[in-house]
């Protein structure tokens, strides 16, 4: 389910060696506060500057700090990677050079380095990170990071699912716009994060809007019925059958939980 956009803000980012916070100028007391590590700062806000989230992020219902690894890096080129012990192909992340970017300004609530070997990101943990003060995001890039420096700082690992990324912003973006929607006041309608896709463990039913016929289609008549209870029934049938079918796994999670 997709959220409609009401407005959008967007912030302009400076790469500075210290994280800035973006919203500093509206960020309310305790307003939740993500953190993000990366090489490459200037892909944030991106899309989490837009639609919702950059509403929310304008308003100061969140705040936004992004740390440019590339300035705590070796040498007069900033170097942040070497070869892996032991040899093999690619670059890893020195753990000296990630650790001072981490400790350079302590963010509140838990860190996560962005991996694909993590343990999947649903919407459970969206729940919970949204429950909390905020968070720290890693993002990796080449063979990953040392994991001495995961170690130190107990970094739990999160993928998005079973595949591979050139790096970790992109789900840094998907991890903090999942969670940040889940904030007070972000969503128009807080009853539209109660009936989408997973809030029940199920899948969302389908949805349907004007026109009334679309090329020969119709909205099922139970919609147009003004029957409450009806149309509450068919969407939990709809969105039951839809699982099955769909997601085997969540209606056997389901089935396990009940």
């Amino acid at each position: 389910m997709t959220d409609t956009p009401r407005s959008q803000g967007i912030k302009s980012i400076r790469l500075s060696a210290q994280p800035r916070d973006l919203m500093a100028e509206t960020a309310r007391p305790g307003a939740w506060a993500a953190r993000v590590v990366t090489l490459f700062p200037e892909a944030f806000p991106g899309v989490l500057g837009h639609s919702l989230t950059g509403t929310a992020l304008k308003d100061g219902l969140w705040s936004l700090d992004v740390t440019d690894l590339r300035a705590f890096g070796e040498g007069r080129h900033r170097k942040v990677d070497d070869t892996p012990a032991g040899g093999g192909a690619g670059l890893v992340l020195r753990p000296d050079v990630v650790a001072a970017a981490l400790e350079a300004a302590p963010a509140p609530g838990p860190m996560i380095y962005l991996s694909p070997r993590g343990r999947p990101f649903d919407q459970a943990m969206a729940r919970d990170l949204a429950s909390g003060p905020g968070v720290t995001l890693l993002c990796g890039r080449f063979e990953g990071v040392d994991q001495r420096v995961l170690d130190h700082f107990e970094m739990a690992e999160v993928s998005l699912g079973d595949f591979v990324l050139t790096g970790g912003e992109i789900a840094a973006q998907a991890v903090l716009d999942a969670t940040v929607r889940l904030l007070p006041g972000v969503l128009g309608n807080q009853a539209s994060t109660e009936e989408e896709s997973f809030s029940d463990g199920l899948l969302e039913h389908p949805q349907y809007t004007r026109p009334a016929e679309w090329r020969g289609r119709a909205i099922p008549e139970v919609l147009t019925s003004g029957d409450h209870g009806r149309v509450a029934r068919w969407r939990r049938e709809q969105a039951e059958a839809l699982t099955r079918t769909r997601r085997p796994d969540l209606w056997a999670r389901r089935a396990r939980d009940e």
